[in-house]
């Protein structure tokens, strides 16, 4: 697991989805992305990468309607593989099965391609670069948006058989649709703890904790004021971040309480509706 991502830093674990069809996301998430199932009900999956470790969940309400567009929610999750090795072999992969994606770039701080589940919900799959490469200016990191090397990062994976994702993919950041700046950073950094470390002038922040480039992104893509998708629409139904101990979880929750948002059972919604379950 990255250092980035384990005490005594704060980071996110692990998200759950709606989805339309669970039997078409099984497979999709299983031939495409890679991951294995860890626990399935009639109505819900629990995918890993590890065969003990959740990273993704996903369900199947009885009234599902489709993905609201131009909503808060979700942008996209980010899957974390271990080097860029994997990633090439990841991309080698898709290649093979025809799978066609949205985007690629290279940030500097890391590499990646995007795509999307059969819901419409985005998916980032990245490798980081070396930390110590990373550029920093005034406590904020530079990343780019390069065109990334196909041809390069394949070559990385030394033609080895993909055989899914390796036991060390990790859930590596989140990237959420919200409705305001301001409300957005005092939330995740005076309610929850984190640091900003990317601004993209006024329509997009990213934060993290121990000098990582982003444990989670947010951004008004969608419209400033943008509204909450409906309950029972297709997207994100929570994501848990993880904290080193009880006492920061207790205390995040006091600070979060006195920012005038609720907290029931460690769990709080912020006003975009985003709902985030805060773990240890």
């Amino acid at each position: 697991m990255s250092g980035f991502h384990q005490k005594p830093n704060t980071y996110v674990s692990e998200l759950t989805l709606k989805v339309q069809d669970l039997k078409r996301s099984i497979d999709f998430y299983q031939s495409i992305v890679g991951f294995q199932v860890l626990e399935e009900t009639s109505t819900k999956v629990r995918f890993t990468a590890d065969g003990t470790r959740a990273i993704l969940t996903i369900e199947q309400p009885e009234d599902i309607l489709p993905k609201q567009e131009r909503t808060t929610g979700l942008y996209h999750f980010a899957i974390l593989l271990p080097s860029r090795k994997e990633l090439g072999k990841f991309i080698q992969h898709l290649a093979q099965m025809a799978f066609q994606i949205q985007g690629a770039a290279n940030h500097e701080i890391s590499e990646a391609i995007y795509f999307a589940d059969p819901d419409g919900n985005g998916i980032e799959v990245y490798s980081d670069t070396p930390s110590s490469t990373w550029r920093w200016q005034n406590g904020l990191i530079e990343a780019e948006n390069k065109s990334l090397d196909f041809m390069e990062v394949v070559a990385e994976g030394k033609g080895e058989t993909w055989t899914g994702l390796s036991p060390e993919t990790i859930l590596g950041h989140i990237h959420l649709h919200v409705a305001d700046m301001d409300k957005t950073e005092e939330f995740y950094c005076r309610g929850l703890g984190f640091e900003v470390v990317i601004r993209m002038a006024n329509h997009a922040l990213f934060f993290s904790t121990g000098n990582y480039h982003h444990h989670i992104g947010t951004n008004i893509w969608n419209g400033l004021g943008a509204p909450k998708p409906l309950d029972n629409s297709v997207g994100l139904t929570h994501f848990t971040i993880i904290f080193p101990d009880e006492e920061t979880r207790i205390q995040v929750a006091a600070n979060i309480q006195k920012l005038g948002y609720e907290v029931t059972n460690f769990t709080t919604t912020y006003p975009s509706g985003n709902k985030i379950e805060l773990g240890v």
